[in-house]
């Protein structure tokens, strides 16, 4: 898959759906309002479903043993289930505790429809925050508004319209990649949104220039998933080494042994280690993460454009982006 090369700029994590330009001094750290705007993401069922009520009799012993129920988990944007996730981490690990009662818990933002989040996150790929705002703010137009954004208006788009926008040759092309997936039915904002979170990992890395840094994000901030840990994020990773005393960095195959503990809210975990690592400077650069007054979106996108500017040692080997909290 082809991967995004052009110099520019990368997001940051805020509500639960990381993203502004760096600036070059540490930014302090700006309480957050405490109440979630309502959100229209579906919620789904967080007891334990079936796949099926009865068994094929015809299938094999051997193929019957390994049919296990599916965990379905519920949105964080559930009313009460933030909560639920706050209380079980402050229980469930002694060190990350003290975080929760330090800093203000996450705000989530509103939900939008998955192929309208997904092309914008293409399009502010390695773009400081101002200018891919001006950029989607054109696409917008061009699309006649946000709800025209959809696979068959963008596939309708050519290379020279994009470019004449601001896009470049290679982003126009990971857009039309992403709405050819959804016009072939390879991807649906329904099936986004029921997929669970390894299956949805699989299907959003095969769309040109969508990479494992992008999915994670996109699932913790803009579908609210309660259980992502973000392995390959710098800041992360820092945060981990920092919480508990490790020598060295620990690596992406070490951190869902490190976390297990966090499970089933990972995601929100990592919010608290955002923090936790922008409050001890870890930034050189001063991230945004979890300033009230700039919204998620604008924080991730902040986050990798940091990252790209600043480790290019780090690049996502899908297309370009970078680990946050560099």
């Amino acid at each position: 898959m082809a991967g995004e090369s052009e110099s520019a700029a990368e997001p940051n994590p805020n509500t639960l759906t990381p993203s502004n330009p760096p600036s070059t001094d540490a930014i302090n750290i700006v309480p957050l309002q405490t109440h979630s705007p309502p959100t229209k993401l579906p919620s789904r069922p967080r007891k334990t479903r079936k796949l099926s009520n009865t068994v094929d009799p015809s299938l094999p012993k051997t193929q019957i043993s390994t049919i296990v129920p599916r965990i379905v988990s519920r949105s964080l944007s559930y009313e009460g289930e933030l909560e639920s996730a706050i209380n079980y981490l402050k229980s469930s690990d002694p060190l990350l505790s003290p975080l929760i009662e330090t800093y203000p818990p996450p705000t989530l933002e509103l939900f939008q429809p998955p192929f309208l989040a997904l092309t914008k996150s293409i399009l502010f790929q390695q773009l400081a925050y101002k200018a891919g705002s001006s950029i989607y703010t054109r696409f917008i137009s061009l699309c006649g508004g946000e709800s025209n954004v959809v696979p068959d208006m963008v596939l309708g788009l050519t290379p020279q319209q994009l470019r004449q926008i601001g896009v470049s040759a290679r982003k126009a092309s990971y857009l039309h990649d992403l709405a050819r997936k959804y016009q072939n039915g390879i991807l649906s904002d329904k099936s986004i949104v029921d997929m669970d979170d390894k299956s949805l990992f699989t299907m959003l890395t095969m769309v040109n220039g969508i990479g494992s840094w992008s999915v994670h994000m996109f699932m913790i901030f803009s579908l609210h998933r309660p259980d992502v840990l973000p392995i390959h994020d710098l800041g992360i990773r820092k945060g981990v080494r920092m919480l508990y005393g490790l020598e060295d960095l620990p690596r992406p195959s070490q951190m869902d042994q490190l976390c297990e503990k966090w499970k089933p809210y990972r995601s929100v975990a990592s919010w608290y280690i955002w923090r936790f690592v922008e409050a001890k400077g870890a930034n050189s650069k001063g991230n945004v993460v979890g300033n009230s007054d700039v919204s998620l979106q604008q924080q991730m996108l902040s986050m990798q454009q940091q990252q790209q500017q600043q480790h290019q040692q780090f690049l996502d080997p899908i297309n370009g982006i970078l680990n946050v909290g560099s």
